[in-house]
């Protein structure tokens, strides 16, 4: 049967119109992008600004929360079937008003975009429903900054110090008044009023190697009614690390002390008129190499230690040039890194101590040689328990055979303990052997607890409980003494510079040598302006 063939005029007419179809959407396409230089909807456009010469028309642009209907645009075509509104355009030209945002008010939302007064530029005949808008060649886009959230300061009252080139410095004084009960801590007490000056300063270095850091420490007591304990003290010290390669390392320390017996030592005699002041100045230099989790470092050092005359009451002064030493000290330590939070280490040293006198006032040869070796951990249970312990022996030998050797158990560490994030405690624990003018007396061997509570009622307030223990070991002789110490302080941080501080503390001591029992009540306010 024949196909029937149908004439070539409808396959031209279907192909004519496809064109046409085409043509008209390229040209209502380049139309839009030379007239509309934006797209409506677009999310690029979110967010943005429009600076525009000034004119009576106005122009709104898009935002997040304003989208144009479906099938909206210039023609005046809208899907949505609202009326639209009638009447003249009221705003001014160069007005700006803001946009209803998600913040529920244009106030609320700072970069909420605005409806700016645009100029009306006639382009070809209006026809009827288009849009009385124009957006022309002249738009200046500028991207407005993104808006982050802002973090927390984690320590909004600490000093943030004063930068200067790679270092940052963190200078503060404070200023105390107070009363004690019992200055001169003996048995037989005279009260008196007492004022503190207590400048200080911190820095260190940014660099990327090496690194230098400095803690300077100063104060002054002034007694109104027992001017006798008068007094300074300074605790100074630098400290230097210079990275030879990534593994090798030279630790370098210097450090300045000026201070006085405490006071009811023993050491101290009667009838001053004012404490003979010592002075200690020396410093250390090391070399520490780390090979893969194993480190080792070795140090030596010297110092010396200088003492004023002694002034009494009646004008009288006495030498105190056989209490004059030089020490020179040597240290080795090892330590292995089982994991960040586990370091077990072993140190042993030893120490010369030279008087400028072979014998001093008492006839006795005080030089001696002193060593001591011991082990310890630095341990870290889950950021709640972290610290570090160490035990050892500690020998000290007299070159005079009078002179009893002084031995004994150390402990030494820290203990912290974060019980909540208000509340935090920390354990300290010393051990030192110290020099005595005492006649028969080899040393002191001293060993000190700490318990100190901080809590946080506010980030601005804080409270402080700490309680203190001492032994102090009178070797070569019956006499022991026992220190306490019970305090409670609170500390108010009006802001990163300035902060109040109050305290009240009592103290006692007990000792096997009888008279010298002494109760102290010492109260204080203070102020503390720092950088």
């Amino acid at each position: 049967m024949p196909r029937l063939r149908l004439s070539p005029l409808p396959h031209a007419l279907r192909v004519g119109a496809l064109l046409a179809y085409l043509v008209g959407s390229a040209g209502a396409l380049a139309e839009s992008a030379l007239f509309s230089p934006r797209f409506d909807g677009d999310p690029q456009w979110f967010r943005r600004s429009i600076v525009l010469p000034k004119g009576p028309r106005t122009e709104i642009l898009p935002t997040s929360t304003f989208q144009p209907a479906s099938g909206a645009g210039n023609t005046g075509f809208d899907s949505s079937g609202k009326r639209k509104a009638k009447g003249k355009d009221k705003s001014k030209a160069g007005e700006k008003v803001p946009l209803p945002s998600r913040y529920g008010s244009p106030e609320g939302n700072p970069l909420a975009p605005t409806r700016l007064a645009v100029p009306r530029l006639p382009i070809g005949v209006e026809r009827k429903g288009a849009s009385p808008y124009y957006v022309g060649p002249e738009i200046i886009i500028t991207e407005l900054p993104v808006r982050r959230r802002v973090l927390p300061d984690e320590a909004p009252f600490d000093p943030t110090g004063i930068q200067v080139g790679a270092f940052n410095f963190k200078p503060a004084i404070e200023l105390t008044g107070g009363y004690d009960t019992n200055p001169a801590r003996t048995q037989n007490a005279t009260p008196s009023w007492y004022s503190v000056v207590a400048p200080e300063l911190k820095f260190n270095s940014n660099w990327d190697r090496h690194e230098f850091t400095g803690d300077l420490r100063g104060s002054y007591y002034t007694y109104e009614e027992l001017p006798s304990q008068n007094r300074p003290n300074v605790d100074s010290k630098l400290t230097g690390r210079v990275d030879v390669t990534r593994d090798t390392r030279i630790d370098l320390e210097t450090k300045f002390l000026i201070g006085t017996d405490n006071p009811g030592s023993p050491n101290i005699q009667a009838g001053l008129a004012r404490l003979p002041i010592f002075t200690t100045w020396g410093g250390t230099a090391g070399l520490g190499h780390r090979f893969n989790r194993f480190d080792i470092a070795t140090k030596g050092g010297a110092e010396r230690t200088v003492y004023q005359d002694s002034t009494f009451t009646d004008g009288t002064t006495a030498s105190n040039e056989d209490r004059n030493y030089n020490r020179y000290n040597l240290q080795l330590r090892g330590s292995y890194e089982v994991s960040p939070a586990t370091k077990p280490f072993m140190e042993v040293g030893t120490d010369r101590r030279v008087h400028d006198l072979d014998v001093d006032f008492s006839g006795l040869r005080r030089n001696s040689v002193g060593g001591y070796v011991k082990a310890g951990t630095t341990f870290e249970f889950t950021r709640i328990i972290t610290g570090d312990i160490a035990v050892g022996w500690l020998e000290r030998h007299y070159e005079d055979p009078t002179l009893q050797k002084l031995a004994g158990l150390t402990i030494d560490g820290s203990l912290t303990w974060v019980a909540s994030a208000l509340t935090t405690a920390k354990l300290i624990a010393t051990t030192r052997a110290d020099e005595s003018r005492v006649f028969g007396v080899s040393g002191v061997f001293t060993r000190e607890v700490t318990l100190q509570i901080d809590h946080a009622f506010r980030r601005w307030l804080l409270a402080t409980f700490k309680v203190l223990y001492g032994n102090d070991d009178y070797v070569g002789s019956n006499r022991d003494d026992n220190r306490y110490s019970v305090s409670a302080a609170i500390t108010y941080k009006l802001t990163r510079d300035l902060w109040l501080k109050s305290e009240y503390r009592h103290e006692w001591l007990r000792s096997s040598e009888p008279g010298s029992n002494y109760n102290a009540d010492v109260f204080l306010v203070g102020l503390r302006a720092q950088r």
